[in-house]
């Protein structure tokens, strides 16, 4: 199988870099400074009492050959205008797009330009980082890929392609219905983000300061009532599984989403909460404290596009 892994960031380059080193054919579309750095030191995948490095196969958008047989999509919503664009020659009739971005709004404008026939809804489930030095380090042993047809039923090409990815160690269950395993992904990534974003801290502070307990289950409460509202309500052990990640005394979690408000850099608050909020009004659903989070993140959006420090 012929694939293109777009990006080798945290989530992408770990993957990818699982497939290469199964013996799958990997090329990773990059920016010319990524492929540089790449080219200098390798892909290294560091953490959790491993340490290795690939010498990875790569590619710049302006001589990419195509089509390939999958595309793993994997580019912050900031970046997926100039991704789609730039996989084009990459995208054949026979070609599978599948996506590695949370919220669902980048469905929408991969089936425009590509055709549903061609993308298949994704949920990439991987606790890691992009450090300092460019490394990809593993912070936790969840390796996840869940992928299947926007419409529910299976098909020979997507459990191919899960096949593929179970023999490189990366899990890939076949899902009940790929959009609403996106939805619950939605739903937990938008908790887990508001509860930190908000607080300005990780799930730890916020549990153990007074009142701290309750954040967690009334903002998962308004994200699933949405969810529910769209046609994909959450099940209870789904539920149950988020208030384990946001409800732990002491827990260090925080998701990408924190690490950036944090460092001052943006965030893909229209992509994961600007969409959920739009939606929430469209269906009728109050959402307070999401609306509240949204905010919160806008206006350090707007500092940070307009060059001043994040807590000025």
């Amino acid at each position: 199988m012929r694939i293109l892994v777009v990006g080798a960031g945290a989530t992408g380059g770990y993957f990818g870099a699982l497939l290469a080193r199964a013996g799958q054919d990997v090329t990773f579309l990059v920016r010319p400074a990524r492929a540089e750095a790449l080219r200098e030191r390798g892909l290294r995948i560091v953490g959790r009492d491993e340490a290795w490095v690939l010498t990875p196969r790569l590619v710049t958008a302006d001589v990419l050959d195509g089509p390939y047989d999958l595309v793993l999509l994997s580019v912050k919503s900031t970046g997926l205008d100039g991704a789609i664009e730039d996989i084009a020659p990459a995208v054949g009739p026979d070609t599978v797009v599948v996506p590695l971005l949370n919220g669902l709004a980048h469905m929408d404008a991969l089936n425009a330009r590509f055709g549903s026939a061609s993308v298949l809804g994704g949920v990439a489930k991987v606790v890691t980082t992009l450090d300092d030095a460019g490394d990809i380090r593993r912070l936790a042993p969840l390796a996840h890929l869940t992928l299947g047809e926007q419409e529910g039923a299976d098909t020979a090409r997507a459990a191919r392609i899960r096949a593929v990815l179970e023999e490189a160690g990366i899990a890939s269950p076949e899902p009940a219905h790929a959009v609403t395993a996106m939805w619950h992904k939605w739903v937990f990534i938008t908790t887990l983000g508001a509860v930190t974003s908000l607080m300005r801290g990780t799930v730890g502070d916020v549990y153990d300061a007074p009142g701290g307990p309750e954040l967690g289950p009334a903002v998962l409460d308004e994200a699933a009532a949405v969810a529910a509202a769209a046609g994909h309500p959450v099940p209870a052990a789904e539920r149950a599984a988020t208030l384990a990640v946001v409800s732990v005394p002491g827990s260090p979690m925080v998701p990408s989403l924190y690490r950036d408000l944090a460092a001052g850099r943006p965030t893909e608050v229209e992509h994961l909460f600007g969409d959920l909020t739009d939606r929430a009004r469209s269906l009728g659903v109050a959402t307070p404290l999401l609306d509240l989070a949204t905010l919160h993140l806008r206006v350090h959006q707007r500092r940070v596009t307009a060059g001043k420090p994040s807590g000025s």
